[in-house]
């Protein structure tokens, strides 16, 4: 009899499908109207509001342009379940897993939340012996070093409690607070008594790392050796050590010598890539940020069921789980849970040929990043590998874990593993250029997913009704904006590569996934329409020009509906997603804010770059948020301490808008021109609704997050700058 399948895969919501493409047929119509109207009404445009006509028919066509590669995500949504229940029932033989966490700086990333993420994943529900944990630190930090010793320790008891006990909720941090869910357990004395005594020893554990914060210096040398330490625990109870199952445990730090280009985390990725090859060499692995701790224990056997069904796996690189975080406000204003990503998109490019590679949260097949090299010659594998002759031989077999005695390496092991670690180990090879994690641009999420989906390979994603995992999301506009820069920087640096997705994908993956990474490839270009849409149609609503066809025209119809309906579509999603219309009012003002601060930004860094006159820079997203911070976050407040660059533009767009409202209804008041001008009013109408917020931090917030009263100033002035020229110029035409 055949055995029952690990996995079900099925049709997400069929009648929501063809709604779907209902919707889009009908919006291709309209669009096609609005261009018909655009293309012959040219013509007769008055050469005064030529250029601003021309200006305002770019914006739309790119804005229909990515509208229709969004489409390709809502074709064929799917939704999957998991049997973890039917795999093997000796769970030795399970494969072995290596668990890759990756941190850079001790002060943005502080260890006690580190080292709860480490925990949480040694805890998984799997077997000791089959699971590893390598913590990169890209800091070289003494403290970070120590707080993992601390951490191994805790993990001694830590750990025994969890099992004994059917724990889920095994980070450390959650299951001492208010969020912990647990209630699986039966509240025996027995329990009570352990559960106090282990948080003690947490308590303890928290007090070790914050008197070594105070002692050692969280300073990090731009020079670092490299440094692999497998961690054990030394702690006086050996008795009691040495009968805990616990996890591989390993610290590495590569070495970093400026000016030789370290590739920031990708570049931490490969060098633990090719030290756990030489200690455990498992054939999956798991990617973690610092701070995304396992929130479920069986995760790892979910993420099995994918990757040992026999019909799936030879096809399959990778299991994405979705990005959660912990820490979200009820109406999410910065749309830090990237709803629309992992409810709409996700499910839907999964219905394809799979999502794409999210940075963390992936279970991923050794076998994708070395790729095929059974035929290569000795010296072709060290073009491609590099010089290490233990590398090359780890290629040929899979999870033989090294024997290590009392947490020490033996010499040569220790030296090979310091040399694969080393910062000049990868010159000359193909690692992060034509293998493993990719180089060449800033999210290597984004960019090596996008080559393995070239390459045949296959990916799901598994959405489980208990988050699998847990994160911190970015609780002020400025950890946001700062983020979305670098994010769409990384993926225009793809875009303006030879990989560029709309060019480089086509031949090589099906047309709607292609439609799908073309979407994000383009993403950053929003900026431009978003620009324009805020400034010419108020600088012509002033001047008394009108952009949009008359309110008795029929053809104010098609314009005003694709609008509504654009509208309308997005707030149906938000609401079958389980989000409000306060919600679905903050994903739209923070598609504005980003669209006209981090999607410029990003679009200038990514065009220095590409002419040589930028460096690449990273930045990690601050873990650290102070009380004041962290309320207005909760109460659905706009934090405005942000850089003059982000805030001063949004502030001067806004009070265009505000001058622009004003001249209008006066000017449809006075001189009777509501049918000419009445789009262009709402349009600012609706742009000042959106900026509330802004309105209200210049206006009447007293508190820490108001905008400056020297940025409203400049705002004024540059505003004021831009009616003058503007006006003249569209005199002068």
């Amino acid at each position: 009899m055949e055995p029952l399948p690990l996995h079900l895969c099925k049709p997400y919501n069929r009648l929501s499908s063809i709604l779907n493409r209902l919707y889009s047929l009908i919006h291709v119509t309209a669009l096609t109207s609005l261009i018909y109207y655009r293309v012959s009404s040219l013509a007769s445009t008055p050469l005064a509001s030529l250029p601003a006509q021309l200006l305002v028919f770019a914006s739309e066509l790119l804005l229909s342009l990515l509208w229709l590669l969004t489409q390709a995500y809502m074709w064929n949504p799917v939704s999957r379940t998991v049997f973890p229940e039917r795999l093997p029932e000796n769970e030795q033989n399970l494969p072995a897993i290596d668990v890759f966490i990756c941190t850079a700086d001790p002060k943005k990333e502080p260890p006690v939340e580190v080292m709860n993420t480490v925990l949480s994943a040694m805890a998984l529900d799997y077997p000791s012996k089959k699971l590893h944990v390598y913590l990169s630190d890209d800091a070289g930090s003494a403290l970070t070093l120590l707080a993992l010793r601390q951490a191994c320790a805790f993990a001694s008891s830590w750990l025994p409690f969890c099992r004994r006990f059917g724990i889920k909720t095994r980070c450390p941090k959650v299951y001492f607070s208010n969020l912990n869910d647990d209630h699986c357990f039966t509240r025996s004395v027995e329990y009570e008594k352990e559960r106090v005594n282990i948080k003690r020893k947490y308590e303890l554990f928290k007090e070790h790392i914050r008197i070594a914060e105070e002692d050692k210096s969280s300073a990090t040398d731009k020079i670092n050796p490299s440094i692999v330490e497998v961690i054990i625990d030394k702690s006086d109870d050996e008795v009691r050590a040495n009968q805990v199952e616990m996890p591989l445990l390993v610290y590495v730090s590569r070495e970093k010598r400026p000016p030789h280009p370290h590739h920031f985390k990708a570049g931490a990725l490969n060098c633990l890539l090719r030290v756990s090859s030489i200690l455990s060499n498992s054939p999956y692995i798991l990617v973690l940020d610092c701070d995304m701790f396992c929130n479920d224990p069986t995760s790892a056997k979910q993420a099995m069921c994918f990757h040992l069904d026999p019909k799936l796996s030879p096809s399959l690189a990778f299991v994405q789980f979705p990005q959660k975080f912990h820490n979200i406000s009820s109406n999410d204003i910065y749309d830090s849970q990237l709803r629309t990503t992992f409810q709409v998109r996700w499910p839907g490019v999964d219905g394809i040929q799979g999502p794409m590679l999210s940075g963390t949260c992936f279970y991923m097949k050794r076998e994708v990043l070395y790729g095929n090299f059974s035929q290569k010659e000795l010296h072709h594998l060290k073009e491609s590998f590099g010089p290490s002759n233990e590398l090359i031989i780890s290629l040929q077999r899979s999870n033989q874990r090294k024997t290590i005695d009392n947490g020490n390496l033996s010499s040569t092991l220790q030296q090979e593993a310091q040399f694969l670690a080393s910062y000049n180990y990868e010159k000359n090879t193909l690692w992060g250029k034509q293998a493993r994690y990719l180089y060449k641009s800033l999210i290597e999420d984004y960019f090596t997913g996008f080559i393995l989906h070239c390459k045949g390979w296959k990916s799901v994603f598994c959405n489980p009704s208990r988050s699998a995992f847990l994160g911190s999301a970015t609780s002020s506009l400025n950890d946001t904006l700062v983020q979305g820069t670098r994010w769409n920087c990384g993926l225009l640096e793809v875009t303006f590569s030879k990989f560029s997705p709309p060019l480089y994908g086509l031949s090589r993956m099906p047309l709607l996934q292609t439609m799908c990474y073309s979407y994000y490839a383009l993403q950053p270009f929003y900026s431009l329409p978003l620009w324009c849409l805020a400034s010419v149609p108020q600088l012509c609503l002033i001047n008394g020009i009108s952009l949009y066809p008359k309110v008795s025209s029929p053809w104010f119809v098609i314009f005003s509906s694709i609008f509504l309906c654009s509208l309308l579509k997005h707030l149906v999603d938000v609401l079958v997603t389980g989000g409000s219309v306060q919600m679905w009012c903050n994903e739209q003002r923070i598609w504005m804010i980003k669209s006209l601060t981090c999607y410029t930004y990003g679009t200038i860094d990514a065009i220095l770059k590409c002419f040589g006159m930028k460096q690449p820079c990273f930045s990690p997203t601050n873990k650290v948020s102070d009380d004041e911070q962290a309320k207005l976050h909760q109460l659905g407040k706009f934090n405005f301490q942000t850089p003059t660059k982000f805030l001063a533009p949004l502030v001067s767009l806004v009070m265009l808008s505000m001058i622009a409202f004003t001249g209008g209804i006066t000017r449809m008041v006075i001189s009777g021109g509501a049918n000419e001008l009445l789009g262009q009013v709402i349009l600012s109408f609706y742009i000042l609704l959106e900026s509330y917020p802004i309105i209200e931090g210049m206006a009447w917030r007293k508190d820490k997050g108001q905008v400056p009263a020297s940025v409203a100033l400049l705002s004024f002035v540059l505003s004021t700058i831009f009616l003058l020229l503007g006006s003249v110029a569209l005199r002068l035409i």
